[in-house]
């Protein structure tokens, strides 16, 4: 009975072994050897415990990967991640590159970069969001999507997914829905197991699980994704097939300026703004408001919408974003309206205006300081991407390239009172009107958009 016993065992599993390697998956660990694998990089240990791969940290060593041999273009893989600590951090790389000449820091020798899937059980809680290691950093920060975030537990087995088809990369974390981004920088590349560098020796030791490592590369079909989820559309004035059907529409196509006219004008302003190479300029005048072509506004109004536009600044520009805009005030200058702030923090002299930096990068202008870090400032000459969601409840929030930066309820006493301590505080009931237009700001200095995109919210 006992030899029968292990006889049965054995039988159930080889299926099981073939189950996961039939229907066009291939296992990429056999639970017991490191072929097809090799580490670089760094001197982090790589163990085998239990049919899992062991990632262990160490002193004085810089991110160190796992690296497959093999390439991968199209895929979808399959794997199950455990961390035992809130400490720790992690990330899987796939279609990623190593180049030897990048320097990578306390001695390591050259450079892993491309996508990574991020492994993140800090309270900030961004497993399942895309990282760029090495090259543009966070593709997709997990806040852009905060259905998501509770997906990973620490300290058990936790499955994840990533799909990427095309120039379409999804993720899933224990079958809910992650990240989306659409972007073209790699076709292919290898695939990794990260184990960060620590920057305290007491963090030494400390594990990483990987098991079930599976991938299929044929016969691909895209699995259902969760509807309302924010897509990081890196194509510039492109909706997606998803994004069309989850209601978002371009307000600029790259093109014409169909759906926009010049604040308090019948048609579109006659100078001051340029269509170019897919781009929405203002021109340089005189570096003062609305003095060259003017602000433009939409022709529609909005009342809960969530809005993404892409802003290149030049050095000391400002401009700005403003959304309930009603044209009633019929005032000089700008019109008036709730205000994204798009401004060259360094250079230009509003950064040192306002109260306690209201009137930085992204803040809600004069209002609302934007809380943001270096790392999530694109400087004059390089795309930043600003969004806007006002929630049918009326509370908004701004996001600078993925990172939540500031949020507030409209028309709460917290926020008539700071709208009382500020220069709106003589336009009666600014910024409560129950719907307006979206503007851009004629600031006089040269600022171009695109991808600029709404999505109405019910």
């Amino acid at each position: 009975m006992k030899k029968l016993t292990c006889v049965l065992l054995a039988f159930m599993a080889t299926a099981v072994a073939t189950a996961q390697s039939g229907n066009g998956w291939t296992n990429l660990f056999d639970g017991k050897s490191l072929d097809g694998w090799k580490k670089i990089t760094g001197t982090a240990d790589y163990k085998i415990e239990d049919g899992a791969i062991v990632g262990i940290t160490v002193p004085n060593s810089p991110n160190t990967f796992l690296v497959t041999e093999k390439e991968y273009g199209d895929f979808v893989m399959e794997l199950e991640v455990k961390i035992e600590d809130t400490t720790s951090n992690s990330g899987i790389q796939f279609r990623s590159h190593y180049n030897p000449e990048m320097s990578n820091g306390r001695g390591g020798k050259g450079r892993v970069y491309g996508y990574q899937f991020e492994l993140d059980p800090s309270a900030r809680r961004w497993t399942g969001g895309i990282y760029d290691e090495a090259r543009r950093e966070w593709l997709y920060p997990l806040s852009l999507n905060p259905a998501g975030q509770d997906a990973f537990k620490t300290g058990q087995y936790n499955k994840v997914r990533i799909e990427c088809i095309g120039n379409n990369i999804k993720t899933w974390v224990n079958d809910k829905a992650a990240a989306y981004v659409i972007d073209t920088f790699d076709k292919s590349g290898f695939i990794a197991l990260q184990v960060h560098a620590i920057n305290k020796p007491e963090l030494a030791g400390e594990k990483i699980y990987w098991r079930n490592i599976r991938i299929k590369t044929t016969n691909l079909t895209p699995a259902p994704f969760a509807k309302g989820v924010f897509v990081a559309n890196n194509i510039p004035n492109n909706l997606s097939a998803y994004e069309k059907n989850d209601g978002w529409k371009l307000l600029f196509d790259g093109k014409t300026t169909n759906g926009w006219v010049g604040a308090y004008k019948k048609g579109f302003p006659e100078k001051g703004w340029e269509i170019k190479d897919g781009t929405l300029s203002v021109l340089p005048s005189t570096g003062a408001e609305s003095t060259n072509g003017g602000d433009i506004v939409t022709k529609e109004q909005y009342s809960a919408f969530d809005l993404s536009f892409d802003f290149k600044i030049t050095p000391g520009a400002n401009s700005g974003v403003k959304y309930f805009v009603t044209l009633t005030e019929n005032n000089a200058g700008s019109a008036i309206g709730l205000e994204y702030q798009v401004l060259d923090d360094t250079l230009h002299p509003d950064a040192k205006l306002g109260r306690d930096g209201n009137r930085t990068l992204a803040s809600l202008y004069d209002l609302i300081k934007a809380e943001k870090t270096k790392r999530f400032i694109h400087q004059p000459g390089q795309w930043n991407t600003g969004r806007v969601v006002v929630y049918p409840n009326n509370h908004v929030v701004h996001y600078l390239n993925g990172a939540k930066v500031l949020e507030y309820d409209r028309g709460s006493a917290a926020f008539r009172e700071l709208v009382a301590l500020s220069k709106y505080k003589v336009w009666k009931d600014f910024g409560e009107a129950s719907k307006g237009h979206i503007l851009i700001q004629d600031h006089g200095n040269a600022v171009s958009f695109r991808s600029i995109k709404i999505k109405v919210l019910k």
